[in-house]
């Protein structure tokens, strides 16, 4: 099975823009949710761990 990456990043960045945390393992994905939270200018605050980052929407 192949992971396109690019559609997992977007469909972790939808996640956050229904008010749901994501996580992301590795930093191609990291960097992908991260261009795309600037892009559509989410508040969204980013703990990074050992093993990855979640992402947490903030509420306004």
């Amino acid at each position: 099975m192949i992971i396109n990456r690019k559609e997992l990043a977007r469909a972790k960045v939808k996640e956050l823009q229904n008010g749901f945390s994501a996580f992301a393992e590795t930093k191609e994905v990291v960097d992908l949710i991260k261009k795309e939270i600037e892009k559509l200018k989410l508040d969204v605050h980013e703990d990074v761990t050992d093993v990855g980052s979640w992402f947490i929407p903030q509420k306004s």
